[in-house]
C-alpha cells in the first residue's frame, strides 16, 4: 500500500454531513478518453487540432499537470476503480484480452460500489476492459445500473465488430444483451447520445448521477483500418498534411463535440451547477505510428506503454463550481489511484473509512480548504513482464529497464506550434463559442484567462539530444522532473545520494506487489462459437 499514510478530509463537518441527504451530493460525471496525447488538447499549447469544449472547461476549471497513471489502459482503468496501484490488485502486465479468462479481482470493492451507497445512481457507458469473460467481471455486477458500450479494448467505430488475434465478433452490448441495431453508426456520437438520455432520464429524487463516460476515443479500431471518422469531419483538417494524422484530429475533434453535447445537456436539465466534471486520458498516446495511431505527446519522452513521461502523464482536468481559483493550473502531484478517494471526499462523505487504498484525496486542497500537497510520491507501475519500473518522489524520477528494446525512448511529434489556420486570438472566440463555454457562462462560472493557463500548462525543452546518456537496461536513469521534464540527462552520477533514495523506493514498492492475474488465451472463446459476438463466453462453458 501506499507508504505515505494521510488522513482524507471531508469537505464539510462530518457531524452534519450524516444529517444530509444523498440528494444533495454533487453528480459526478468522468469523461474518460482513450489513447489521448498529452499534446492533443489545446491547453497545453497546441493549436493544430481545436479543443475548445474541453479548453473551456480548463479555462473555467482546474489544468491537472503532474498527472500520472500507468502508460497501459487495464491497469490504468484499474486504478481509477480500486484507488489501488495495479501492482498492488495483479493488473500491472499488460491488458485483458477478450480470450482470457480473467479480471479485476471480486473481492475489491470498486468506485460505483462506494457511491452506491451513498445513494448514487450508477451509468457507465463505454469501454470496459476490466474482464468479460465471465458475469460476474461486468460493469452492471461491479455497482453500475446500466452499461452500454463495449468490454474489450477496442473495436472499429462503424461496425462495431473486435478483432484479436484473428477471432472476431461484435462487441457493442446493451446491459447484457448484444446490440446489432447501430451498424454504421459513429461510435463517439453513439455513445455521446446514450449519454445524453441518461442525462435526460435523471431524476435528481432518486439520488445524484454518477456518469462514467469511457470513450473509444482516440484508440485505434481493429488493424485494417485503424484510424476512423467520418468524412466530414476528416475534410475540417485538410491542412494537416499528414494523413493519419488527419484523420487523428478528426477523431479527437469528435471527441471535442462529445463533450461540448454533454455538458449542454447537464445545463438543459438543471444539473450542471451541482455537477463535478473530470476529464481524462486513460495513458500516453501512442504517436508516430505506435499502435497504427498518430497521437502527440511533444516535448515528452516516449509513447503508450512506456515507462517515459509521454507514457505516463496524461492529459487531465477536472471542473466543479466550488473550486478554489478556478482556470488555474494545479502542479500538485497527483495520480489515477487518487479519484476514488478525491471524489468520494467530494461527495462530503467521510474519507478516513476507506480503508486499504494507495489513493489520496485531493478535494481539499482543490477547493482551498488545505494547501498541503497531498502526495509527495508515486510508483508510475512495475511490470515485470515487459522489465520496467518507475517511481516518482517529489521532482525526481527513476527508470530502470523500457520495453519493446528502447526502440520507442525518443521523442515524437507533431508539436503542433506550427502549420496551422488560425491564432490564438481567434482560438479564444473558438472557446467562447463552444457548447461548453455557453453552458459555463449560463450558470454564472468564472473564468480564467486562457493565455495564462497555456503559458503555465505548456511544458517548454530545448531540441532533443542526439545521443541520450540514459541506458535504462543497463543502468537504472534519475531524472529531476522539475528542471528536465523531457528526461533528456540521466543526472544519477551527479546525485549519488537521491538516487539510492529512488533506488530503494523502486525496491520498497517491488516488495508489496502480488502476481499479475494474466491468464493464456482459450481457443474456445472465439466468438464464431456464440454467433460471433464477444460474450462472457467461461458462463456458456461453465469453466
Amino acid at each position: 500500500m501506499e507508504f505515505e499514510q494521510y488522513v482524507c478530509l471531508s469537505v464539510f463537518v462530518l457531524e452534519f454531513l450524516s444529517s444530509v441527504e444523498a440528494f444533495s451530493r454533487p453528480n459526478i460525471v468522468f469523461i474518460l478518453a482513450d489513447d489521448l496525447g498529452f499534446n492533443d488538447v489545446g491547453f497545453h499549447g497546441s493549436l493544430q487540432i481545436p479543443t475548445p469544449n474541453i479548453d473551456a472547461l480548463a479555462s473555467s476549471g482546474i489544468i491537472l499537470n503532474q498527472y500520472y497513471g500507468t502508460p497501459l489502459c487495464t491497469p490504468s482503468r484499474s486504478a481509477i476503480m480500486t484507488g489501488k496501484h495495479p501492482i498492488h490488485t495483479g493488473m500491472q502486465h499488460d491488458v485483458i484480452y477478450a480470450a482470457e479468462s480473467w479480471g479485476l479481482p471480486l473481492n475489491i470493492k470498486l468506485l460505483p460500489e462506494y457511491l452506491k451507497e451513498l445513494g448514487y445512481q450508477n451509468f457507465a457507458v463505454g469501454k470496459w476492459h476490466l474482464g468479460q469473460f465471465n458475469k460476474r467481471y461486468l460493469p452492471v455486477s461491479r455497482g453500475f445500473i446500466h452499461h452500454y458500450g463495449y468490454w474489450t479494448g477496442h473495436k472499429d467505430y462503424f461496425s462495431h465488430n473486435a478483432e484479436e488475434f484473428g477471432m472476431w465478433g461484435l462487441d457493442l452490448h446493451d446491459g447484457l444483451e448484444d446490440d446489432w441495431s447501430e451498424f454504421g453508426n459513429y461510435t463517439t456520437r453513439l455513445f455521446t447520445r446514450k449519454a445524453e438520455e441518461i442525462i435526460e432520464n435523471h431524476s435528481p429524487e432518486e439520488g445524484p448521477l454518477f456518469l462514467y463516460l469511457a470513450h473509444l476515443a482516440v484508440h485505434s479500431a481493429n488493424p485494417h483500418s485503424p484510424l476512423q471518422a467520418p468524412r466530414e469531419t476528416v475534410k475540417r483538417f485538410e491542412y494537416i498534411e499528414d494523413k493519419n494524422r488527419r484523420i487523428f484530429a478528426a477523431m479527437v475533434y469528435e471527441l471535442d463535440l462529445s463533450i461540448g453535447r454533454v455538458v449542454k445537456k447537464l445545463s438543459q436539465k438543471n444539473l450542471l451547477k451541482d455537477t463535478i466534471i473530470v476529464f481524462s486520458s486513460d495513458n500516453g498516446g501512442p504517436a508516430a505510428g505506435f499502435n497504427q495511431n498518430a497521437a502527440s505527446n511533444w516535448p515528452l519522452k516516449g509513447v503508450k506503454n512506456t515507462p517515459w513521461e509521454g507514457g505516463v502523464r496524461m492529459a487531465g482536468l477536472v471542473w466543479a463550481n466550488n473550486l478554489e481559483q478556478p482556470g488555474r493550473v494545479y502542479t500538485n502531484l497527483m495520480d489515477m489511484v487518487d479519484w476514488l478517494p478525491t471524489l468520494y471526499g467530494a461527495t462530503g462523505a467521510n474519507c478516513s473509512s476507506l480503508k486499504g487504498i494507495d489513493g489520496v484525496n485531493h478535494w481539499p486542497t482543490l477547493t482551498g480548504k488545505s494547501d498541503k500537497p497531498p502526495r509527495t510520491k508515486t510508483v508510475h507501475n512495475i511490470d515485470e513482464g515487459f522489465g520496467y519500473g518507475a517511481v516518482r518522489k517529489g521532482p525526481w524520477k527513476l527508470v530502470q529497464g523500457t520495453t519493446y528494446n528502447g526502440d520507442w525512448d525518443k521523442w515524437f511529434g507533431p508539436s503542433g506550434r506550427d502549420n496551422f489556420t488560425i491564432d490564438w486570438k481567434h482560438y479564444k472566440k473558438l472557446i467562447a463559442d463552444s457548447d461548453t463555454a455557453k453552458s459555463l457562462a449560463r450558470i454564472g462560472a468564472r473564468f480564467g484567462h486562457f493565455d495564462k493557463i497555456v503559458s503555465q500548462a505548456n511544458v517548454k525543452c530545448s531540441n532533443p539530444p542526439d545521443i541520450s546518456n540514459c541506458k535504462p537496461k543497463v543502468k537504472p536513469c534519475l531524472f529531476n522532473i522539475e528542471s528536465d521534464p523531457c528526461e533528456y540527462e540521466d543526472v544519477a552520477d551527479k546525485h549519488p545520494k537521491k538516487y539510492t533514495e529512488l533506488l530503494k523506493l523502486l525496491e520498497d514498492y517491488k516488495h508489496t506487489q502480488v502476481p499479475p492475474r494474466n491468464k493464456p488465451q482459450n481457443p474456445l472463446a472465439d466468438p464464431k462459437y456464440f454467433g460471433y459476438v464477444w460474450t462472457y463466453w467461461a458462463d456458456y462453458l461453465k469453466i
